[in-house]
């Protein structure tokens, strides 16, 4: 693993890249230092960026949002997210699992997250036991986002409903503005612990990355994966041949710290490899 102090060298060795968005560019709240001035650069160089999140919400809703915090939509050439993913998915029903979901939707997540089901023939009910299926992303605003414990009490009512989990968010925890909270992954673990069954649309499945490589149209050799958790980010990467580079200063920050050999031992205690690690994405 090369350990580096920005992305320069990487640039420099790739055709395009598939960058991660919560602890790669921004923090929910704003840009990482050097962020904005990194993407600036790649599109300079006439090197594409697509940005790829676990992000439980519409491409345009994660769009808008970086608009806010000054990431401009000529900085990457196009974007996909989990919930766009799971949008398609309720919207195109591919498979006999999607079919037989049903219509009846209860929404385990906060307000702003019901634009994955926008526009789409779909009934959403306020209790679990009226419900066909539920659509989990992540913790709502009437508890702790910190703890799970909070959210006993409705993955049990789900359960009991026997209802199928979609998770539009298989993150388990993410730095908001420097605080960690538990998103939509940590609630689906529960359920499946609980005995529920569950779908996990994002990172690392394989199939998210499919939109992505054709926005770029490149072969994979020439593309680099860009993100900070190694159990979705990196571990998606290497699910389709991608090479990684993995950013130290999101969800792993405090307990590696920098040390490369601590690094390197967690990476290999989670069967990956990724290519690079940088503290940033600065350039």
């Amino acid at each position: 693993m090369q350990h580096l102090t920005g992305f320069a060298p990487l640039a420099a060795q790739y055709d395009g890249f598939i960058l991660d968005l919560w602890g790669v560019i921004h923090d929910g709240v704003r840009p990482y230092p050097g962020a904005v001035d990194c993407l600036a650069r790649l599109r300079a160089a006439g090197k594409p960026a697509v940005l790829l999140s676990n992000a439980p919400r519409r491409a345009h809703v994660a769009q808008e949002a970086m608009r806010a915090m000054g990431i401009g939509d000529a900085l990457y050439a196009g974007i996909m997210t989990s919930g766009e993913a799971t949008h398609r998915l309720l919207r195109d029903r591919p498979d006999i699992w999607s079919r037989e979901l049903g219509e009846r939707v209860y929404h385990l997540g906060p307000a702003r997250d019901r634009n994955v089901i926008e526009a789409l023939p779909l009934t959403r009910v306020d209790r679990p036991q009226d419900a066909s299926f539920v659509l989990n992303t992540g913790p709502d605003d009437n508890g702790d986002p910190t703890d799970i414990t909070d959210w006993e009490d409705v993955l049990a009512a789900c359960r009991s409903a026997g209802l199928p989990m979609l998770c539009a968010n298989p993150d388990l925890e993410v730095i908001r503005g420097g605080t960690r909270v538990i998103c939509a992954g940590a609630l689906t673990r529960r359920y499946e612990a609980m005995g529920g069954q569950a779908r996990w649309i994002g990172k690392p499945d394989s199939a998210i990355y499919t939109p992505v490589l054709d926005m770029l149209g490149l072969a994979r050799e020439r593309v680099l994966a860009v993100g900070d958790a190694l159990r979705t980010d990196i571990a998606g990467a290497a699910s389709v041949g991608l090479a990684a580079c993995w950013v130290l200063g999101g969800i792993h920050g405090a307990e590696l710290g920098g040390d490369p050999a601590r690094i390197e031992a967690a990476a290999r205690h989670a069967g990956l490899a990724p290519l690079a690690a940088v503290p940033a994405f600065v350039w």
